[in-house]
């Protein structure tokens, strides 16, 4: 079973939860940039919750399925439609044999969406996953973003994927939250080489999200955050979420295609529940940090953790109706 892309959107991706054990050799993991989305978007269709998707950006894809199967869309609300009609986000939808499926544009909050099939995204393994790295040019679709004209196979899908027809996710479960939740943080390793205005400056200033945002990393526009010598220390590991402050002062936010390595003071590590929240952020957003301990930021990962076994629950109870 395969679909053909009619038009690729704005960047269209394959991505699942990333490729995990290689940062060693200087290869990052990539995976979906908000993967609570993901993962909740796989569990509504009974698949494997590493499974494949497509990551879609604001908007423009079309695509036309070789089968019937089961499709959601998770995340952001990005306007879906199937042969024409409104197909609301975050509720299993039947496709047929030769049913078209557009991406027509941006939602109300967000501007990432993951396209989930029953039986997943089937592409090529690369070191045991199929996330798309674009600048090295590995995994996902031929290493690259969609294009217009590529035919890109599904998986096999569970035996009772059409009980899944119409389920929608209770909203109280939705990962997505709006843009007045600020992003959580703890201290990073060199927050002593920031003074205590510049800390200060961190957490109880606001920032603005600049142009210059990517899958590597969102720049953010705002106060100065002062140093006490300089920003250059010797390379050492970069995690998701790592927040580098280079020489000019302004915080970049390391995301899921971020170097491994990195020479810049980092005052802060987001945690990964705010980055996906992050990623969701456009353009002039407006961002304000709140400083956790490492438990609370664990907190809302179990808080996460409950919300998912709930929807899995309430799909067991769906199918047997």
């Amino acid at each position: 079973m395969s679909f053909m892309v009619e038009k690729a959107g704005m960047l269209t991706l394959v991505q699942d939860l990333g490729r995990w054990g290689h940062q060693f050799r200087g290869l990052t993991v990539s995976g979906p940039m908000d993967q609570f989305s993901l993962r909740m978007g796989n569990a509504m269709l009974g698949n494997d919750e590493n499974d494949a998707a497509l990551e879609v950006t604001l908007f423009g894809l079309s695509i036309v399925f070789s089968e019937e199967r089961c499709v959601v869309l998770s995340g952001a609300d990005l306007a879906m439609k199937i042969d024409g009609s409104p197909a609301p986000a975050w509720m299993v939808h039947h496709v047929k044999q030769g049913s078209r499926l557009a991406i027509t544009g941006v939602g109300t909050v967000g501007c990432r969406a993951y396209l989930c099939v029953s039986g997943g995204v089937d592409v090529p393994l690369v070191m045991g996953s199929r996330s798309t790295f674009t600048k090295g040019k590995i995994g996902g679709y031929k290493g690259r973003a969609l294009a217009a004209g590529d035919v890109v196979a599904t998986g096999e899908p569970n035996p009772l994927w059409r009980k899944s027809a119409g389920l929608v996710c209770p909203v109280e479960l939705r990962p997505l939250r709006g843009k007045d939740e600020p992003i959580y943080a703890s201290d990073g390793p060199q927050v002593d080489a920031f003074t205590e205005k510049g800390i200060a400056t961190f957490y109880g200033e606001t920032y603005t999200v600049s142009e210059n945002i990517d899958r590597m990393g969102y720049r953010l526009d705002g106060p100065v955050i002062e140093h006490v010598s300089g920003p250059d220390i010797v390379s050492d590991g970069i995690v998701h979420g790592s927040v580098q402050v280079p020489g000019d002062g302004k915080p970049i936010v390391l995301m899921a295609d971020r170097q491994t390595t990195g020479g810049y003071t980092k005052i802060a590590v987001v945690s990964a529940w705010s980055a996906a929240q992050l990623a969701q952020r456009l353009q002039g957003d407006k961002v304000r940090f709140a400083r956790v301990t490492e438990k609370e930021a664990t907190e809302l990962l179990v808080k996460y953790e409950a919300s998912l076994r709930k929807l899995h629950e309430t799909r067991a109870t769906y199918r047997t109706r």
